[in-house]
């Protein structure tokens, strides 16, 4: 018999090794079932095939124990108003093999998402649900869904040593359970319910629960893509980035407004994206996240993406069909805090597991949030194979990783006293710069094509030198300085433009310390920052003529592009996530004009070889004129070997000039774009579609010509050899 206190452990949830109790087990004097099935009045063990019954004894609240010697069992129990018959999951042996508890004890697990977290599999010949989770100060795990009435006592999980992993499999469940964690504390007290950190998918929110998913259900076609994407991510490559809000991109307004599905996505979104030519797009966090305020930020599930749009396949048919389209998706990837609510990562096992136990190390004060332990290995194994998760099993083509800045520096946004210094007594986070460098290593070698992109606002070195010469690793880093400078400058009245000239031209300077994207991104248009349309100076047609003069700066400049959602045909209002876009704005020539405007961009920008080699290469670029301030011209060529050169003029100010300007090389000139055309809304002022170089030198150039220059736009000229 089981001894009355063992009894009373299991039956309150207290026992620290049911799987020593529970189940078949040989008692020396014949084999022996103990089970504990709350709520059943009477419970038996019967053969497989139903035809042996032998009763079990009850013991004490649920717990019965009977003799068994005839091999494999079910159980079958009974009460006042049903029988139902069951297969035993204490009657199985472990999942996890010795391998992979060296691997995650170690911290090496490249693929720990195939071990832990809630997998439909067949073991010793039946189909369930295998549940594992880390969690090791836990006295007790159960893993609780509708299957067991949300009974922590029903299935408690197994312990496999010192690897802190528990885990369960429960035969007959499937895809589509909902699921929690019923955690004991190393105190004795019971967590709030915790859902998957490995979980694969989840209810639709405001619900929190985990929800079992299998994993390749999607059959790719993109294998030529991604044997070629390498060519499309490259720093030589034209990288024109659409960054997405799914949920607010568009919405079924005769269905309640509802966001559109993955599948929906894979057709509207992916065909509107291939008509304007971008390149890649990049999605807003679709990591799963309980509050939509946060657009994905401040996620909870990290290995789900988020159903508020469709299931895990749904997701990977959205980037399949970007895929055989010739687009990139990029995913936003939050890997430097996480919120606190009660369901997640909080003190998960009653400790401060996956966060710093000191709030000067964990709590992140602009944001609520926790900050991820760096320095635990099992931390780090976990950001890292989710990393590796996104690319493998969703087949992303890269990674933009938030708030890299907050990760590198131990007193980010903290004051004096408010931080502990490294072991070295610097600001570095030097546990948070490892774990980078540790994720572009492993991205880039496990996912051969892909990008990694930092958001990154400060001016630390390397960011996107290799790993190997002591960078961080990144493929490409976002140019916070040059976006915070331009933008200051196109939003003063023109008149006083000239006294901040530097504001345009300081970029150069650094142009090509890094690979640079040029982001205008939701940033700019949250917040009280009002649209980009609204930052414009002047009346109606001056806000438009100078939205248009910036983006055709941004496209002509060195460094990828990316653009948000809405920007793209001049949004009137501030994005708000809660709506949509105000696409019946397209109805007005001016906002139809600058959405035409943004597509002839992208055409000419893949196109035209002098406009994409040299974003982050120094011979791509060169200054014509950079000095006068008093008229707001900048006038530089792009460049690239073995092509035509392009020569970018700007006139930014409202007053219409003849302007000489310095060439590269005598003959004809073709216009290939002037922001003032009609097309885009403009005045229709130019050159006529060509200019001619003439023998007078300028102070850079042997030749030039004298071109009209639109007030506040931006004219590109190209030999006229190479139009022909």
């Amino acid at each position: 018999m089981i001894e009355l206190d063992v009894a009373m452990a299991l039956a309150e949830g207290r026992h620290e090794d049911p799987f020593a109790v529970l189940g078949w087990h040989d008692t020396g004097e014949g084999g022996r079932i103990a089970a504990l099935v709350p709520g059943a009045d009477t419970l038996s063990a019967i053969t497989p095939d139903g035809k042996t019954e032998v009763q079990l004894d009850h013991v004490t609240h649920g717990l019965f124990v009977g003799k068994w010697n005839k091999g494999k069992y079910r159980l079958r129990a009974r009460n006042a108003q049903a029988t139902w018959d069951f297969d035993d999951a204490y009657s199985f042996g472990p999942v996890l093999g010795e391998i992979d508890e060296y691997l995650i004890g170690e911290g090496t697990h490249r693929h720990l998402w195939k071990v832990l977290g809630a997998h439909v599999i067949t073991h010793e010949g039946l189909r369930g649900v295998h549940f594992a989770v880390w969690a090791p100060a836990a006295k007790r795990v159960s893993v609780v869904g509708n299957f067991n009435t949300w009974d922590g006592r029903r299935h408690q999980m197994r312990k496999r040593g010192a690897t802190g992993v528990w885990e369960i499999f429960i035969p007959g469940l499937m895809a589509g359970e909902v699921y929690k964690y019923e955690i004991l504390g190393a105190d004795g007290v019971i967590q709030p319910l915790k859902a998957d950190p490995v979980g694969f998918g989840a209810e639709h929110p405001p619900q929190t629960a985990s929800q079992v998913r299998e994993l390749g259900l999607h059959l790719w076609g993109d294998g030529r893509w991604c044997e070629t994407r390498h060519e499309a991510n490259n720093i030589h490559a034209p990288v024109s980035i659409y960054e997405v809000h799914l949920g607010s991109w568009r919405r079924v307004w005769d269905e309640g407004g509802r966001p559109l599905s993955y599948y929906e996505l894979a057709g509207q979104l992916i065909d509107y994206v291939v008509d304007m030519g971008f390149t890649h797009i990049e999605l807003l966090p679709i990591t799963e996240h309980p509050f939509d305020g946060s657009w994905g930020y401040q996620p909870v599930g990290l290995y789900a993406p988020t159903i508020r749009h469709g299931r895990p396949e749904e997701f990977a048919a959205f980037v399949d069909a970007a895929h055989q389209r010739g687009i990139g998706v990029i995913l936003d990837w939050v890997p430097g805090h996480f919120p606190t609510d009660d369901h997640g990562l909080r003190h998960f096992d009653g400790t401060a597991l996956y966060e710093h136990a000191d709030p000067k190390e964990g709590f992140h004060q602009d944001w609520n949030t926790l900050i991820y332990n760096y320095g635990r290995r099992e931390v780090k194994n976990y950001l890292l194979a989710n990393a590796l998760f996104w690319l493998e099993e969703y087949h992303l083509d890269g990674l933009r990783v938030d708030a890299v800045a907050s990760m590198l520096y131990r007193d980010y946004s903290r004051k004096e006293g408010e931080w502990v210094p490294n072991q070295y007594g610097g600001r570095e986070n030097l546990e948070a710069i490892d774990f980078l460098k540790s994720v572009n290593a492993e991205a880039y070698g496990g996912a051969p094509g892909i990008m990694t992109v930092a958001e990154e606002s400060t001016a630390f070195p390397g960011v996107t030198r290799p790993v190997h010469m002591d960078g961080l690793g990144f493929g490409f880093k976002w140019n916070m300085g040059w976006m915070n400078d331009s933008l200051r400058y196109f939003q003063r009245d023109p008149i006083h433009r000239r006294w901040h000239h530097n504001e345009l031209t300081f970029a150069s300077s650094y142009t090509y310390s890094e690979n640079f994207i040029l982001p205008i991104s939701h940033d700019e248009v949250v917040h009280g920052k009002g649209s980009m349309l609204g930052k414009m100076p002047g009346d109606g047609l001056q806000k438009f003529a100078n939205l248009r003069a910036f983006y055709a700066f941004q496209w002509a400049h060195p460094g990828k592009k990316l653009l948000f959602m809405g920007q793209e045909f001049a949004q009137g209002k501030e994005w708000a996530h809660a709506g949509a876009l105000e696409w019946q704005l397209l109805e007005d020539p001016l906002h139809a004009g600058m959405q035409a405007m943004i597509r002839d961009l992208n055409k000419l920008y893949r196109e035209t070889p002098a406009l994409h080699w040299g974003d982050c290469d120094p011979q791509g670029f060169d200054w014509i004129e950079a000095d006068d301030a008093e008229a707001s011209v900048f006038v530089f060529e792009r460049r690239a070997p073995g092509a035509a050169p392009v020569v970018v003029a700007a006139n930014l100010t409202p007053i219409d000039r003849t302007y000489r300007i310095g060439l590269p090389q005598d003959g004809t000139w073709c216009e290939i774009f002037n922001s003032d055309s009609g097309y885009y809304g403009g005045a229709n002022w130019g050159n006529l579609g060509a200019i001619e170089a003439e023998e007078i030198a300028t102070a850079r150039r042997r030749v030039s010509a004298e071109v009209y220059l639109p007030p506040l736009a931006v004219v590109m000229f190209m030999p006229l050899e190479a139009k022909q």
